[in-house]
This record gives structure tokens, C-alpha cells and sequence, in this order.
């Protein structure tokens, strides 16, 4: 039984390969419509799929930045947030310093597991004629574990009291690279700024919150205070026993620290959960937005489609008469028109998502340093919106070619 036998008997339903006969005849039939087609609904969708994925790999990556801080974290900053107009750990005046001492006060409290004191300046630092500008960080032993940190050789700084300003420093991997060469660090000597320090320790490569951990030289807390001239801290941060008792700990550090204060509320503590949740919202929303910007060139896809097949149904009036004269319903020339319009969508959605993965792939070859990854939803959504606007703007199209009458269809009136 042929195609045209079906058509002319419409208590028969056309079949299958009698649709995709059709569809495949009228989108090989004119080329370059097709080409324009499915090239407009490739683009959109790539964009779709590439700008979510974009959003997506920046939000879990500065979620995974934070996660190196630690675990159960909080950060004690000098200054209110409330009275400093800005960000606390940027703006703001303190009316006292957030001192060691305040720090080890901390340690005291019941559910606080570890305590580190964190001093920061830029210093330069030299071996023999050899000098780099690099992060020097005053610190403790504890911030090892609290930073899960990793060394390539040596040692980290020892335990002991804070205010016990050692001569020694654990340095990162570029900063070796650059002021020993291949030669080996450990149990060398170096200056900072005007004072002497015996590398301990070399820091494994990694990148924590923007910051290179190569470019960092890491002395006691105390050492630093006497190299900057410096009582101050810059932060200090704390560990809680536990995620369930975050809450308690940053209640308990500020009212130690209001004691300690004669009465003054002169802290903020931020807790690591708040700044991720604050951070997953953020980019949720910009992934969001930016998202709804790109559907727009999927909107317009769509009206490209439906006016190309609007062309398509003047210039194939004979071939729609044809149609209705051997008997073919309105019905089933709806269903004709709506099938191309949604496998071209289908082609070109699919074409979109391939170079979607080519540009990604080409991205994630250009920059390295970014984890770059599909979004598990972007390319189902997309998709779907591809094949939802497919049918919509083929619509018209098609309620046009089925209203057609058939003497006019073949007379091309």
C-alpha cells in the first residue's frame, strides 16, 4: 500500500514513513531553508547550554574554594559589620584589636576544637641576591589542619605557645622554585624584610580562594607580629566539634570576646555555612537570569522557524492541494507540518548540544585552572524549551497549510 492509498482514505491514519517521507522531502527539497533553520535553533541551544554550565561550574566552584577552608569553620574579624558599611573583613574601624591573647581565650571554650591566629602582609623575601615579593602569613600549627593543608617536603610550623616567635617558615612551591632552583629548601635559610628564617617545610601546589598557595610563605604568629609591627590580627579562625554546634560556638566566642572587651560588641563572626549558603543563592539567581537571557535566542529560533515555514507553505500551496484533492484531512496536514517543524527543532537542538560539548571542551583545554563541567540539567532543559518552541512556531504554519482550500492550493491562488 502506498502513501498516496493512505492519504486517499482518511478512515485510514497515515502512517509513520509516510510522515517522515514527507518531512524528509520538504526539508531536502529546499536546502538552504533548512540549513537556516536548524542553524538558528544549534546556536541557541548551545548558548542555552554553555551560559547555565557556565553558572553552574562557577557556583560548585567557589563552593569547593570555601570547602578548602575547612570544615565546621568560623571566622572571628575585627570590627562590626553592622557599623562599618562595607564588608567586614575590608572595612571598618575596631575600637580594640582583636589580640594573640584574645585568640588563645578562645581555645577555652568547650566546643571549639582548634584556634588559629592569622596575621597578613606582603613582605620581600631573599636568598642571597635572589628576592620575590610573596604573601607571608603569620600563623600557628593548628591552621594545617584547619586549612587542610598539604606539604611537598618537611615539616609544618611545631605546637607550642603562640607568642614563641621561632625562626622558622614553611614556604610554597613556586616561592622554592624561584629562590633555591632545583636545590633543596629544607633546612636553608632566608630573609624576610630584615629578619632571618630556617625553612622547616615546602607547601604542596594548590589554589585556595583565588590565592596560590605557591606564592605564600607561612612563620609564626608571633614572628610576623614582630616583622610587621603588629599587634593586631588580621582574623583568627576557629573550629567547631561539630556542625550541629556551630550556632553555640559563635555565641560563646562572642560573648568571650565581649568579656574580654569591657562590654563592647567589636567582632563579626561569620560561620562557613552562611557565606556558602550566601554564595549559593547569588550564583543560583545569576545562572537563573543568565539562563532566561539566552531562552530568548531559543524565542527567537522559534520565530525564524515559524516564518521560514510560513515561505514553506506558500511556495508548497500545489503540494498541499495535492494532498487535500487525494483526500488527506485537515487533521493530518496539522500533523504533516507540526512533524517538520519539530524535527527540525529536534536536528538543530541536538547539533546546538554537540557544540555546546565542543566549546566546552575547547574552554576547559584553554583554561585549565577552571573546572569547567555540562550542567546534569542544562542540555534536558534546553532541549525540551527547543522542542516545546519548535511546536509552537510551527503552529501557524501548519493551521495555515490546513486551512488551505484545494482548488486554490492547486491553482497556486
Amino acid at each position: 500500500m502506498t502513501g498516496n492509498e493512505n492519504i486517499a482514505h482518511p478512515e485510514h491514519p497515515m502512517q509513520i514513513r509516510d510522515i517522515l517521507s514527507f518531512s524528509t522531502h520538504a526539508a531536502t527539497a529546499n536546502r538552504g531553508r533548512t540549513l537556516l533553520m536548524l542553524l538558528a535553533m544549534a546556536i541557541a541551544v548551545s548558548s542555552v547550554v554553555v551560559l547555565i554550565s557556565l553558572g553552574d561550574s562557577a557556583r560548585h566552584y567557589v563552593i569547593d574554594q570555601f570547602a578548602t577552608l575547612g570544615t565546621n569553620l568560623l571566622i572571628v574579624l575585627p570590627g562590626r559589620s553592622e557599623t562599618t558599611g562595607g564588608p567586614p573583613p575590608l572595612l571598618g574601624e575596631t575600637p580594640r584589636d582583636l589580640t594573640l591573647e584574645d585568640a588563645m581565650a578562645l581555645t577555652r571554650i568547650r566546643t571549639v576544637r582548634r584556634v588559629s591566629s592569622i596575621i597578613a602582609g606582603s613582605a620581600p623575601v631573599s636568598v642571597g641576591h635572589l628576592e620575590r615579593e610573596l604573601l607571608v602569613l603569620g600563623s600557628t600549627s593548628e591552621l594545617y589542619e584547619i586549612r587542610h593543608l598539604a606539604l611537598n617536603q618537611g615539616s609544618f610550623l611545631p605546637p607550642g605557645e603562640p607568642t614563641r616567635a621561632e625562626a622558622v617558615c614553611v614556604i610554597g612551591q613556586k616561592g622554592k622554585k624561584e629562590l633555591f632552583g632545583n636545590q633543596p629548601a629544607i633546612g636553608k635559610w632566608l630573609r624576610i624584610g630584615d629578619r632571618r628564617f630556617r625553612v622547616i617545610g615546602v607547601l604542596s601546589p594548590g589554589v585556595s580562594l583565588g590565592e596560590d598557595l605557591g606564592e605564600v610563605v607561612i612563620i609564626p604568629v608571633a614572628a610576623a607580629q614582630a616583622l610587621f609591627n603588629r599587634s593586631s590580627l588580621f582574623r583568627v579562625l576557629v573550629e567547631s566539634t561539630s556542625s550541629e554546634g556551630m550556632e553555640q560556638t559563635r555565641k560563646a566566642i562572642l560573648d568571650t570576646i565581649r568579656v574580654r572587651h569591657e562590654g563592647e560588641d567589636d567582632i563579626t563572626v561569620i560561620t562557613q555555612d552562611a557565606v556558602l549558603t550566601t554564595f549559593d543563592r547569588i550564583f543560583k539567581a545569576l545562572t537563573l537570569s543568565v539562563a532566561g537571557i539566552a531562552a530568548i535566542s531559543l524565542v527567537v529560533a522559534g520565530i525564524m522557524i515559524m516564518n521560514v515555514m510560513l515561505v514553506a507553505v506558500s511556495n508548497r500551496r500545489a503540494e498541499i492541494g495535492l494532498l487535500k484533492a487525494l483526500g488527506a484531512s485537515r487533521r493530518q496536514i496539522l500533523g504533516l507540518f507540526l512533524t517538520e517543524s519539530t524535527i527540525l527543532s529536534s536536528i538543530g537542538a541536538g547539533i546546538g548540544l554537540l557544540l555546546a560539548l565542543l566549546g566546552m571542551r575547547l574552554a576547559a583545554f584553554l583554561f585549565p585552572e577552571f573546572p569547567l563541567h555540562l550542567a546534569p540539567w542544562s542540555s534536558t532543559i534546553s532541549l525540551g524549551v527547543a522542542l516545546i518552541t519548535g511546536i509552537i512556531f510551527g503552529v501557524l504554519p501548519a493551521r495555515r497549510a490546513a486551512d488551505l482550500e484545494p482548488a486554490f492550493a492547486l491553482a497556486r491562488r
